[in-house]
């Protein structure tokens, strides 16, 4: 059997289970491909290069069973590899945060919000860090920045700090132990938030995958926009004047909207559309709550 008939048989597997994905991959033959050479040791970006080789039996059989556990657990890809990636770049990752996907990582790598930064911007706050990756990839997209990543779970900064040196950012990212806003006064020059968002009804029905990760990175109330409430009625003055948020909500813009009328907001493509993220300026949000 080739490196291919294993991970096209692989996929079949995961197909007829029905797992549900979102974690790093959209569809089953690619976390196929994830699992499968993975465990076989195989770059995740080298699959042209090997399709052709050769598997043996105790290979075979040895990722044959890590896709079975991913079926049987219905555990992300990610946390059966302790492994994720954005923007190319790998984090590690584990059950004590969400697996890492935002679409502001895409922002930050094409330059999305560039246009509202300048030499001002020497200060960012990576709300919610989650396990560090956004703060790590803020870092790296801005060198003369210096960054800190947020959050209420000591758990999720101790897998954040692991991300942190992993990357040798510690002398530029700093992690911060903060009930939102609480323990960072700023003031802050960008602000990058992936926030708990999911509406309560949706988290009702979020397949086995999405509820292995912790609740608390996810559950937003009942129209997803608890946490976000307190987020912009706390910030403004924790901005600096020409300060600005990027905040993910996901897709709850209806619920955004709803719960916000007066604001003005900039929302930003990504690859999912221009309904994930939005854009507010201090005068914005100073004008609008």
């Amino acid at each position: 059997m080739t490196l291919i008939d294993l991970i096209e048989a692989a996929a079949a597997r995961l197909d007829a289970a029905g797992v549900a994905y979102g974690h790093g991959t959209s569809n089953a033959f690619d976390e196929a491909a994830w699992l499968v050479m993975w465990k076989l040791g195989l770059p995740l970006d080298a699959l042209d290069a090997h399709a052709a080789e050769p598997v043996d039996d105790a290979a075979r059989l040895a990722a044959l069973h890590l896709v079975d556990e991913r079926i049987a657990t219905r555990r992300p890809a990610a946390y059966l590899t302790g492994e994720a990636w954005l923007q190319g770049v790998p984090f590690f990752v584990d059950e004590r945060t969400i697996v890492p996907r935002s679409f502001i990582a895409e922002l930050l790598a094409d330059g999305g919000f560039d246009p509202w930064l300048g030499p001002h911007t020497r200060r960012v706050l990576d709300l919610c860090t989650g396990n560090g990756s956004l703060a790590v990839l803020a870092a790296m997209a801005y060198p003369e920045v210096t960054v800190t990543g947020g959050d209420i779970s000591v758990d999720a900064l101790a897998v954040a700090r692991r991300n942190v040196e992993r990357h040798g950012l510690q002398d530029r990212v700093a992690l911060v132990h903060s009930d939102g806003l609480a323990a960072l006064p700023g003031p802050w020059d960008l602000v990058l938030c992936n926030p708990p968002y999911v509406n309560a009804a949706s988290m009702a029905a979020l397949p086995p995958e999405f509820r292995a990760e912790p609740a608390l990175a996810l559950a937003g109330g009942d129209d997803g926009m608890d946490f976000v409430r307190r987020l912009l009625a706390d910030l403004p003055p924790r901005l600096a004047p020409e300060g600005v948020l990027v905040l993910e909500i996901g897709h709850e813009r209806m619920h955004f909207e709803r719960a916000f009328p007066r604001l003005e907001a900039v929302w930003l493509d990504t690859s999912a559309g221009a309904d994930q993220v939005l854009l507010l300026t201090r005068q914005a949000l100073e004008a609008g709550l």
